[in-house]
């Protein structure tokens, strides 16, 4: 759900998405291909909580090749919302969901026969041909046709007219150590199985096997196509990234104080009074978004906001729709006290300070990944 204004008018809490961040961040991962490479755009759980559809917007006009999707709904959303790009299913879906991929145009990922001639049968039956990516193991054991495997399948569908192979896949399940034993290792059986296709007179299509933290680290494995997820949305895969790339986040989350008070010395705060007021005089502020929105309760008396450019305590336990932060005095540290609705930074930039989902991970002791797509569940976005 996007907002057409500045401030979503309905509630005060919402994601603000960075249009031009996000073009300067799909212009980085384009600087990383030769000529005749490929950008595959990942835009699957809405963008990351960014917003599929405006997001892949600006990745379109920006110079995306192809867009890559977990579900069909997805697919069909990005269809619906005039995307005309290419776009791939990381995965083999339901053979239920057969018809709406021919119909939308949108490429599964195969690695079963009996998916691979349902789908060749229906697209003969809709006059004409589907194509689709052939996804291959190599080690992480989640999805696609073992390596050693890939001729054999091959031959068992290659026969259906209905069906054409429109690229080859791996995905690495340790391209953050790209000097590591299984790194290594995913890539040569990958290698080794293109080659096997190859020599067989088979057709590969585009290949492609690096994410965003190999499209980085290793140029050398950038084949025809990069997957580049988590850093068109300016957050860093991993640490032996972020001095090769600079990347600007695209998402920040603001709320605006619904309501001020000033308990007496001991009160309790939220659920179980897991916060109670000190000596000092402090200012509770509640600000209107929850752990329904991404916030987990986890970070409850954990984590701070940012108010006129300082860090402020988030205090008591954070609930369903709502959390309270702590505007505390003392005779050293003189914060201007709150007012309805004066407005406050969950994730973003306020002045010289800054929380970003790195930082906000790490207390919750997951990636960076899962908090931004928590907080695209439920919250507003305004893109700007």
């Amino acid at each position: 759900m996007a907002a057409t204004s500045r401030h979503p008018l309905t509630r005060w809490a919402w994601v603000e998405i960075d249009r031009g961040a996000l073009r300067r961040n799909t212009r980085a991962f384009k600087s990383l291909l030769k000529p005749g490479q490929k950008l595959c755009c990942v835009v699957k759980a809405d963008a990351y909580g960014h917003g599929a559809v405006e997001c892949a917007k600006v990745m379109q006009s920006t110079g995306a090749d192809m867009f890559a999707v977990a579900t069909v709904d997805e697919g069909v959303r990005l269809r619906d919302g005039g995307i005309t790009a290419p776009i791939l299913i990381l995965s083999e879906p339901p053979l239920d969901a057969i018809p709406l991929l021919l119909e939308h145009r949108i490429m599964p990922s195969i690695y079963t026969s009996d998916f691979a001639l349902a789908y060749g049968e229906c697209a003969v039956q809709m006059g004409t041909v589907g194509k689709y990516h052939l996804a291959i193991e190599t080690g992480m054991n989640r999805i696609g046709v073992h390596y050693t495997q890939v001729l054999d399948f091959r031959r068992s569908i290659d026969f259906h007219r209905g069906i054409a192979c429109d690229g080859v896949f791996t995905h690495f399940a340790t391209a953050d150590d790209i000097d590591g034993w299984d790194y290594k290792l995913q890539r040569r059986r990958f290698d080794e199985a293109v080659a096997a296709l190859r020599d067989a007179g088979m057709e590969c299509g585009i290949v492609h096997c690096d994410n965003t933290p190999a499209s980085i680290l290793d140029p050398s494995s950038h084949n025809d196509m990069i997957r580049a997820g988590i850093g068109l949305y300016g957050l860093q895969p991993c640490d032996a990234t972020r001095p090769l790339m600079d990347l600007e986040p695209v998402m920040s989350v603001k709320a605006r104080v619904t309501r001020t008070t000033r308990p007496a010395m001991g009160e309790g705060v939220g659920y179980g009074f897991t916060y109670r007021v000190p000596r000092t005089a402090v200012q509770i502020c509640t600000l209107p978004l929850g752990y329904a929105d991404g916030l987990s309760r986890t970070l409850s008396n954990r984590m701070d906001v940012l108010y006129r450019g300082e860090r402020i305590r988030q205090v008591g336990n954070i609930c369903m729709d709502q959390c309270m932060v702590a505007i505390q005095q003392t005779p050293i540290h003189q914060i201007r006290e709150a007012e309805y609705g004066d407005e406050m930074v969950i994730i973003g930039r306020d002045g010289d300070e800054q929380i970003t989902m790195d930082e906000m991970a790490k207390l919750r002791g997951t990636i960076n990944y899962e908090v931004a797509c928590g907080f695209g569940m439920r919250l507003e976005k305004v893109y700007r």
